[in-house]
Formats: C-alpha cells, sequence, structure tokens
C-alpha cells in the first residue's frame, strides 16, 4: 500500500547529497527572486514549498514562531497539532498546516496569520542557514462541520453551538445537574473532557487527551479536534470496500449557563487503490456510515494536487477524471503524470521505479435532515507498487569494425553509472575512456538516461575461441555497476556479448629443394603458431620431432630443414642417377584437432643407384618405394640367393658383389658386354621361410653394367722440367678413435663409464658407434676392419667371436646389422661414425654356457677418401661369405697393423639373471 500512515516521514529531513554530483547552496541563493521559499493559501489550508536549492545536502528543521517563542516541531507535535512535510529524494519539500492548527493567529475565524522558522545546516552548508516566513490567509466559508484528511493526522472542526441553544447536535438536551460536576477550573466555552469511542467507550480529560497526543480546541466560533493515525482511541472500518481509519469523540465543554455536548467524527481513507501501468484509479465511499447517518446531498466535488484545487480545463490537459458512481467518488490519475516523479529503486539487486503524486479530493455535503454542511478534503499521497524495469542491452555491432557496441539502458536521471567489472577486473567510468573504451552517458527531454559503451575485440578483456578453423567468437561478459542517488545505493547489471566473424587467416605452407634437403616455410596466421606440425610417417600422422629436423622460428615463420634420407620421407620412383622423395606435412590444430592447412612436396636428388668398378666389382642400392609399402630390404637378395645386402635397414639395401658371382648374367651386343643381375624378394626364402607375418610383395630391380670389348683410351701430355722439388711442411698430430655402446637405437644417449657394467637381457639389442675423434677432415673416412667379442678385457683372449670380419657383418652371425650415419646436430662429418649392432649372446664350452659377462673389441682404420680404391672403398666391400667362429683354444690370425690403424674396446657387459636362455 502507498499510504503507509504509521510510519510517518521523518519531520527533520536527512537529504543526503553525493559529492560532486550536486553544489551545496549558498546561505543566500540568488538563483531565486523568492529566495526558494514559497507560501500559499488553499482554502482550509496554508502550504509553504522549499525547493531543493535550498533543502539539498542539508538537514531541515522546522519551528514554529508563536509570538516571542520558538517551538520546534517534532513529528509528534507536527501530527497533533495540524502540521504535515513531503520530501521527495531530491530535497523539494512541501509544509501543509492547517488554518485551525496550533501557533496560528485566529482572528474571529476570518484572518489567520501563521509564522514559520526554517533552519539548515550539516556537512552541505558553511555555516547555518535560516530563514522566516510568514503568511497571512483569509478563509470564512467554514461549513458546518469541516473534515481534513491530511498524510499523517484526521482534524474535524464543528460550529459550536451558541449559549441560547439549550441542545447539542446530537439532539439530546443537557442534563442540568452536570453543571455541577464541571469543576470550577474549566473557564467558559472551554473543553472539560472527551469520550473516545473505540467503538467502546473511553474518557480522558482535555489534559490527558493532550499528554495522549490528540489535539483539542476552541475558536471563536469553532470545536476543533485532530487525532494522528493509528492511536489508541482510533478504530478502522471497511467502507464500500476501502479501508479507512476513525476517529470518533464526543466532546463536553462548558457553556456560560450550561454544559454542551458535541458528537464529531473524521473518517479517512487509507486504500481504495488499483494500479495498472498507465493509470492510478483511487476510490473513496460516496457515502460514509461514520459521518452520515441521513440523506445527503453532494453540492460540490472538486479535484486538485498538492492541496492545490485544478479546474477542468487543467484537468483535461492532464488527463485527470473526477467521477462520481452509486458507491464510490473515483479519480482516475495517468502513471507519469508532471505532477509527480518517477523514484528508482533496486530490491535484490533488480532495477524498478516507483511514481510518487499526491492528489487531493475535497467534497462538500449536505444532510437534508438538519440542513447542516460537511465540507470533505482529503490530501492522500500516493505511490505506485515497485514496477520491474529491466535494464536493456542493445547490440549495435558491425562486426566488421571489430567493436563491440552496446547501449544500456533506459534509467531514471537518478541513476548513474558507477564501474564496470570486466573478466580482468574492474574499472571506473575514467578508466575505461583512458583505455580507449568509449564510455557516453545520453539524457533526454524526459529526463530518462541511457549509457553507452564501446569496446575493441582486440582488448584483453574480449575472451576469444573459435567454433571452426575459419570463425572466431568473441565473448565479452561485464557487470555494469550502477548506483541510486542520492541515497547512493548500489545495483548490478550483468550483460554478455558475443559477436561471431569469420577472420582467421590460415597458416601458409611453402616449400623446396636442393641437392640433399626439403626446405619448408610455415607462415603464421593471425592465430599465431597455435598449431602443431605434423608429419606423415609410414602412413600415419606423428608430431614432428624437433631434435630430428632443424627448426628455425621468427614469429612470423618457421622454416624447417629436412633431409631426404629423413625417416618421415617417402621414396615415390627410382631412376639410374636419381631418386624422387616426398615429405607430407600437415598443421593440426588441437585439442579440436582440425586440419589447418598441408602440404606434400615431391622433389628428385641426385643418387647413384649402381656403380660398376673396372675391377668387376659392383655396388648397387635397392630402395623402399612408396608403392611396395610392405617391403622389408633385409629380406631382399641377388638372383643367387644367398647373395645377400651387406647392409640393410628398413629403407635401404647395399649389395656389393663381383661380376662372376651371385647369378650375373653375361650378353654381348657388338662391341659391348653387358652383366645384369637382379635384385628381388624371392618366394623360396630358405630358414625364412618359417617367420610369421612375412609378406613378399612384387619387387624387382634389375641391375646392368656395360663394358667396351675392344677400346683403346688415348691420352695425350708434355712434361716440363721442375724449377724446384715440392716441399711439405712437417707436423705431429694424434687421431683419437673412441667406442660407445649407446642406450636405444636413435643413438642419442650413450652409457657413461659410470655405468658400466651395463646389464642386458639375452637377445637384447647392443647398439655401438665408433667415432673419429677431434677431426674436421672431410677426406678422412673411418672403416671398421675387424670386431670380435672375448668373456675377458683382453683382447686376446678366448674364447672369442668374430662380429665384423675385413669390414664385413660375419655372415654366419646372422644379429648383426649395419646402420648408416646421417649428419644431424652431432655428427659433422658421417664418414668419420660407424654404427652397428648385435644382440646379446654367452659363450658355451662344451655344451656349457658360461654365463658370465663379455667385452666387444674393434680394429678401426682410417683412410683417405681422395683413393676410392684402397681401404675406402666401402665398409663391406668383399663380404666373407664363409667366416667361422674361433674356437675356444688357439690364437686369432692378425695382420700386421699399419700406422692408420686404431684399436678400441667397450666396457663389461653382463648377461642379466632374469634371461631365458634358448
Amino acid at each position: 500500500m502507498m499510504h503507509v500512515f504509521e510510519c510517518f516521514v521523518t519531520w527533520i529531513l536527512l537529504a543526503v547529497a553525493v559529492a560532486g554530483l550536486f553544489q551545496s547552496p549558498s546561505s543566500k541563493p540568488s538563483s531565486h527572486p523568492d529566495g526558494g521559499l514559497r507560501s500559499e493559501c488553499l482554502w482550509n489550508i496554508m502550504r509553504l514549498t522549499l525547493d531543493e536549492a535550498l533543502a539539498v545536502g542539508s538537514q531541515l528543521e522546522i519551528a514554529a514562531i508563536n509570538g516571542t517563542d520558538i517551538i520546534p516541531l517534532s513529528p509528534t507535535l507536527a501530527a497533533q497539532c495540524g502540521y504535515s512535510m513531503d520530501s521527495d529524494p531530491w530535497g523539494n519539500t512541501k509544509v501543509f498546516v492547517s488554518l485551525l492548527g496550533c501557533y496560528v493567529d485566529n482572528q474571529a475565524d476570518e484572518t489567520f496569520n501563521l509564522g514559520l522558522r526554517f533552519q539548515m545546516y550539516g556537512d552541505g552548508l558553511s555555516k547555518k542557514v535560516q530563514r522566516d516566513v510568514t503568511e497571512t490567509c483569509s478563509y470564512s466559508r467554514w461549513a458546518s462541520r469541516e473534515i481534513l484528511c491530511d498524510r499523517n493526522y484526521m482534524e474535524v472542526s464543528t460550529l459550536m453551538v451558541t449559549p441560547e441553544v439549550p441542545v447539542t447536535m446530537d439532539g439530546q438536551k443537557v442534563q442540568e445537574t452536570w453543571q455541577d460536576a464541571i469543576p470550577d477550573a474549566v473557564a467558559p466555552n472551554s473543553i472539560w473532557k472527551m469520550t473516545f469511542h473505540t467503538p467502546d467507550s473511553k474518557v480522558m480529560v482535555l489534559k490527558d487527551a493532550h499528554r495522549a497526543g490528540y489535539g483539542a480546541m476552541t475558536t471563536p466560533t469553532r470545536l476543533v479536534l485532530r487525532s494522528p493515525y493509528n492511536m489508541p482511541e482510533t478504530y478502522a472500518e471497511e467502507v464500500a470496500g476501502v479501508p479507512m481509519e476513525v476517529f470518533s469523540v464526543s466532546t463536553y465543554y462548558k457553556q456560560v449557563r450550561r454544559l454542551a455536548i458535541i458528537v464529531a467524527a473524521a473518517a479517512c481513507p487509507t486504500g481504495g487503490l488499483v494500479f495498472t501501468d498507465e493509470v492510478i484509479t483511487w476510490y473513496v465511499p460516496r457515502r460514509i456510515p461514520p459521518l452520515i447517518s441521513s440523506a445527503f446531498k453532494i453540492l460540490e466535488t472538486h479535484m486538485g494536487i498538492d492541496g492545490q484545487r485544478l479546474d477542468k480545463t487543467m484537468m483535461a490537459i492532464r488527463r485527470y477524471k473526477l467521477s462520481i458512481t452509486e458507491s464510490h467518488v473515483v479519480i482516475e490519475l495517468p502513471v507519469g503524470s508532471p505532477d509527480g516523479y518517477y523514484k528508482s529503486h533496486a530490491p535484490d539487486y533488480s532495477y524498478h521505479i516507483t511514481y510518487t503524486v499526491e492528489p487531493m479530493l475535497e467534497l462538500l455535503w449536505r444532510a437534508e435532515d438538519t440542513q447542516a454542511d460537511t465540507r470533505y478534503k482529503v490530501l492522500f499521497p500516493i505511490t505506485t507498487p515497485l514496477m520491474p524495469r529491466p535494464p536493456h542491452v542493445t547490440e549495435n555491432r558491425v562486426p566488421e569494425q571489430k567493436v563491440f557496441n552496446v547501449l544500456l539502458g533506459t534509467f531514471l536521471h537518478d541513476v548513474s553509472l558507477l564501474n564496470i567489472t570486466f573478466t580482468t577486473g574492474v574499472l571506473t567510468v575514467t578508466e575505461c575512456n583512458a583505455r580507449g573504451f568509449d564510455f557516453q552517458e545520453h539524457r533526454f527531454a524526459n529526463s530518462s538516461k541511457t549509457f553507452s559503451l564501446q569496446v575493441p575485440f582486440s582488448d584483453e578483456v574480449v575472451l576469444k575461441h573459435n567454433p571452426n578453423p575459419l570463425t572466431t567468437v568473441y565473448f565479452l561478459p561485464l557487470v555494469f555497476g550502477l548506483l541510486i542517488l542520492p541515497e547512493q545505493i548500489p545495483f548490478p547489471h550483468p550483460a554478455e556479448l558475443e559477436a561471431s566473424l569469420e577472420d582467421v587467416v590460415l597458416p601458409t605452407t611453402t616449400g623446396f629443394c636442393d641437392q640433399d634437403n626439403f626446405y619448408i616455410s610455415v607462415k603464421y596466421g593471425s592465430q599465431g603458431d597455435n598449431f602443431q606440425i605434423m608429419m606423415l610417417h609410414a602412413g600415419s600422422w606423428r608430431e614432428l620431432d624437433t631434435e630430428l629436423y632443424s627448426l628455425t622460428d621468427n614469429n612470423t615463420h618457421v622454416s624447417i630443414v629436412v633431409p631426404y634420407t629423413a625417416p618421415d620421407t617417402v621414396f615415390e620412383a627410382v631412376q639410374s642417377d636419381s631418386i624422387r622423395a616426398r615429405v607430407d606435412l600437415l598443421l593440426l590444430e588441437t585439442p579440436n584437432m582440425w586440419q589447418l592447412n598441408d602440404l606434400s612436396l615431391a622433389c628428385n636428388f641426385p643418387l647413384t643407384m649402381t656403380e660398376c668398378y673396372p675391377n668387376g666389382t659392383v655396388t648397387a642400392l635397392a630402395v623402399k618405394v612408396e608403392s611396395v609399402r610392405n617391403l622389408n630390404p633385409k629380406y631382399l637378395t641377388l638372383s643367387d640367393q644367398s647373395c645377400k645386402p651387406v647392409f640393410s635397414n628398413d629403407r635401404f639395401a647395399f649389395f656389393s658383389f663381383n661380376l662372376n658371382s651371385c647369378g650375373t648374367t653375361r650378353t654381348f651386343f657388338d662391341n659391348v658386354m653387358v652383366y645384369e643381375n637382379e635384385i628381388a624378394m624371392h618366394h623360396s626364402m630358405g630358414k625364412h621361410q618359417s617367420r610369421k607375418g612375412l609378406i613378399n610383395p612384387d619387387y624387382r630391380h634389375t641391375v646392368s653394367c656395360y663394358y667396351l670389348v675392344n677400346d683403346t683410351e688415348t691420352m695425350a701430355f708434355r712434361t716440363r722440367p721442375r724449377n724446384s722439388d715440392p716441399k711439405a711442411d712437417p707436423g705431429v698430430g694424434q687421431l683419437v678413435v673412441q667406442m660407445r655402446l649407446a642406450q636405444e637405437v636413435s643413438y642419442d644417449i650413450f652409457y657413461q663409464t659410470e655405468d658400466y657394467p651395463v646389464v642386458k637381457y639375452l637377445q637384447q639389442p647392443l647398439y655401438f658407434e665408433v667415432e673419429l675423434m677431434r677431426s674436421t677432415d672431410p677426406r678422412i673416412a673411418l672403416v671398421l676392419e675387424n670386431c670380435w667379442a672375448t668373456l675377458h678385457e683382453d683382447r686376446t683372449t678366448l674364447p672369442s667371436w668374430d662380429l665384423i670380419v675385413d669390414r664385413c657383418e660375419n655372415l654366419d652371425d646372422r644379429y648383426i646389422v649395419f646402420y648408416p650415419v646421417v649428419a644431424d646436430a652431432r655428427v659433422h662429418i658421417p664418414a668419420h661414425v660407424k654404427r652397428f649392432s648385435v644382440k646379446m649372446f654367452t659363450f658355451t664350452t662344451d655344451e656349457t654356457v658360461l654365463k658370465e659377462q663379455i667385452f666387444v673389441h674393434c680394429d678401426a682404420d682410417l683412410c683417405d677418401t681422395t683413393k676410392p680404391d684402397g681401404i675406402c672403398s666401402g665398409q663391406c666391400a668383399s663380404p666373407l661369405r664363409n667366416a667361422k667362429p674361433l674356437k675356444p683354444t688357439g690364437s686369432r690370425g692378425r695382420r700386421a697393423a699399419d700406422i692408420s690403424q686404431h684399436r678400441i674396446s667397450s666396457g663389461p657387459i653382463i648377461l642379466s639373471d632374469s634371461s631365458n636362455f634358448v
């Protein structure tokens, strides 16, 4: 309900001003010709108006001036004496005074003089400001009974009977014997006692009634009674569906020769309101039984605002309506009329508004039996229930501009935006603009306002994610921190802004080749380096091994160098002097696993597949190509299936043989002799046939050598004497060769001295690397001449087992494998390094297993690569086909070591106890 009389507006107004939003007035404001304080006579009441220019930011006290006395008007005294006050939140104050109120100089009930003192002080003023106001009003059109319903009191005044009239207004004659009961102290024409009807009777003498808070007095012609609302002696009654509060009392007052009794009542509405979003409808009972006991006739009806009557023209302009039905007098007021005001509220941090207006209803009726008139005036302030007005967030976005443009509103003029909370923190309005966010406040003619904010997509407060590779969703969660003035009530309003834009620039890949490498360049897109580089390996994608390849990153590009022999390349085709290799690259965004871009780069690289030497030796290279993906080069042979590769891995098989062996055929064409052999995967695999899962793809590679039968080469030369013999500067140096045991086939991690003896299981691979140290001469090559294993550290002890004999693996030991060496970050000259592996074994004597440690020894030769016919012709130029293991007794034959030979040995390697011997 709007009309809550039990909580009367605090008489001392505390209007709190927000620092910086309003200016405190000076002690004598000059902006108002009338000083901001005005007074008006409105029939039987007086209204004084105090503008906010005087009251805002200060405390206000009002006192009555009674001759030389200054009487502060407290809320209790104001209700008892006929004073009321209303103030809006901005300090606009209205004071209403009944002409029959206390401290009003009453001259014959026709002229009324009032003096009030307004005192303002507080933080908003440098010193106390005092203003006195006086007003004189004339009013003589008194009805027999006048009832005034103000916001904090009910008042009824009745024309007193003259001494010649021996009866009271209730029609009963006064008993002459009552005269003797009146105390002598009661002066003539003064009130003796009062009987309150609640509806039970309760009697009080005048002094007790005053002490209880009631007002009772006589004027030259009238008896005035006044009661605040919700007193113990008032009661509630519903009339025609409208709740009303009733004040009914019989007053005994002393006349010159007799005792008179007047029964008077006031009934004031406390409800009767119906609200819609557009209209306030106020219902007042047409007939009020506590006031009317017989037939009556309404003589006048008036409607007004703030105590001021309105004529029909003004009512039409304001769209006010006054009508009378059979049971009610009805007033309709449009919500939003300029005579009222809107106010913001935030219950439960949710934005609501109310509208407040103070209509007045004035009726004049006449009782048909007594012909007595009653003037009935109600000042009835109305505040609508809370009306939710959730703020609207309007996005005026153009995604291509990459700016969030949001409009928040609409709010009343008493709402201010204090700050905005982003995901990164809270920024004030000033800080938002300083950061580059465009914040503005927009005011409209009806005093409402909106707030606009622009935030660029590029700022860190904007969250981003990609629902697909090409689209970016920009997301801006924020909370507007709003403030209701002048109460400084905060409330938040969250908002979530979202925009989708196809603005992703994908990374691009390009590449080229030289004679040895693929060169790939990946240019970053708009998302930077938020992708993984994947390489196709053995038919599946795996992440690029950054330790295997050379990478260079300059924040805009990443460059990759991939040797054409790298594990992630595939061979498409082979020609006699070149090989066509391809690398497949994929840019993969994680965790969504989006394929952003790919590259398939194929190039021809020079590679001699077959070399035919004048001494009848042939070397041939067989390559696993993409079309025979399941080929294992290890099982390729020449036409003679006993002629196997001298070296093989998962991609190559290297053959070295004489033209008069391995099933080589010879054919003559004119003066050309052609030798041919074939590298193939033969179906007759011998002892390998029992291997499970062996696949024999169709693979054929023909090896051909052409020789001229009768050919003479002529070379012309001439000589001239030398001036001097060539000389060389003598020098002294030392070349060091070391042998190390690697932990795995990648040859990246090696066992250290403190790791020996190394424990291995039976058949577990042992990866050995022999390296020429401290040499940068590319003309020197390292060749493993012989390698063998012993039970003891002494390399000459027996038993021993041959691993490499005359630069080739012992063919009776099928578990020896040579590994090619390519240049990388550690190996700069591949010719200086040799790698091979054997599987862990143990010696036996007389069918007895010698479960002890083994040592591996090698003789390494250093040769001059400029002389290809010497030792440097290859690691395995003439494989030993029928090498036998040395017996436990006897001694190993060694050729005499020359100055280029180096002897190295490994540390001890122990067979694990948990091995299973087979």
